[in-house]
């Protein structure tokens, strides 16, 4: 069920997601809702829909009111314009249909630097707030402050942000704020393991060189440096995804198992609700680089 408006207020979108509940509620019920937290995603132009093709299939692992923050800060007039859906799914054979919320909100003009008090009413109250930030965070800015105020764990990946290791350190800003996840750290979890088995024959080791991403790369780099509590020097070959690593020239064995697609890096993190005091440090190596 769905229902959209534009020029709406924020009491507009809480009516209509009452209506649709209850409108639900009549044709089949019980109507059960599961939600486990509130689940924001900021998705700047050019991010929209990567956003939506990866936030796509978490509603059964992670049963949310999802609230899509579309901003437009340079549009010609004022406002939101909203579209409010409930999405259900049964979890199994003969069992009752689950719903979720998810309220698309497009912020036009000066709507788009106020975004907490915009998303703050519909929070679900008592339940953990994870804010997906797309693209480089503008740190900062009013939007991610007010963002960061209101949400219990910062989702990142830095994959997507140019002129790596220099924004490590802006983002270090936000650790005691906020607990911080970044999806490109996910992505090196199996290549960190591998080296760990390695000890101690690698206590001594002097460069690393590393075959993936600019974010992948620095942040081996960084935790490497932060567990031997020296500088690494870092060698980066340039490529879509962490596929080699080398210490002081001898390759490093592959490790076992596949890389997980980035919804299941998604709802890993989504699962984590304390702060990564490894990830924290591997960071402030990164950007000491």
């Amino acid at each position: 069920m769905e229902w959209k408006a534009e020029d709406v207020s924020v009491a507009g979108v809480e009516r209509a997601l009452a209506d649709l509940r209850g409108a639900e509620e009549n044709e089949k019920s019980p109507l059960l809702r599961t939600s486990v937290m509130t689940h924001l995603a900021w998705l700047p132009h050019g991010w929209v829909e990567k956003g939506r093709k990866t936030l796509a299939g978490l509603a059964e692992r992670h049963p949310s009111r999802t609230i899509l923050l579309l901003p437009e800060p340079n549009a010609p007039a004022d406002g939101i314009d909203a579209t409010v859906r409930l999405e259900s799914f049964a979890p199994g054979e003969g069992a009752p249909q689950i719903y979720t919320e998810v309220i698309e909100l497009r912020l036009r003009g000066a709507r788009a630097h106020v975004p907490g008090s915009i998303v703050e009413p519909l929070l679900i109250f008592d339940l953990p707030v994870f804010l997906r930030w797309r693209g480089l965070p503008p740190f900062g800015s009013l939007e991610l402050a007010q963002l960061v105020g209101v949400a219990d764990r910062l989702i990142v990946d830095s994959t997507e942000w140019p002129d790596l290791p220099a924004p490590y350190a802006e983002l270090a800003t936000l650790f005691p704020r906020a607990a911080v996840s970044d999806i490109a750290w996910a992505r090196t979890s199996r290549w960190r393991a591998q080296l760990a088995s390695l000890w101690p024959g690698i206590a001594d080791v002097q460069a690393i060189r590393v075959r993936a991403t600019a974010a992948q790369a620095h942040l081996l780099r960084g935790w490497l440096s932060s567990r031997l509590g020296r500088p690494v020097e870092l060698e980066h070959e340039e490529a879509e995804k962490l596929v080699a690593v080398a210490i002081d020239g001898e390759a490093v064995p592959l490790p076992p198992g596949d890389p997980p697609d980035p919804s299941d890096l998604l709802s890993d993190e989504l699962d984590t609700y304390e702060r990564d005091k490894v990830y924290e440090a591997s960071t402030l190596a990164a950007a000491a680089a």
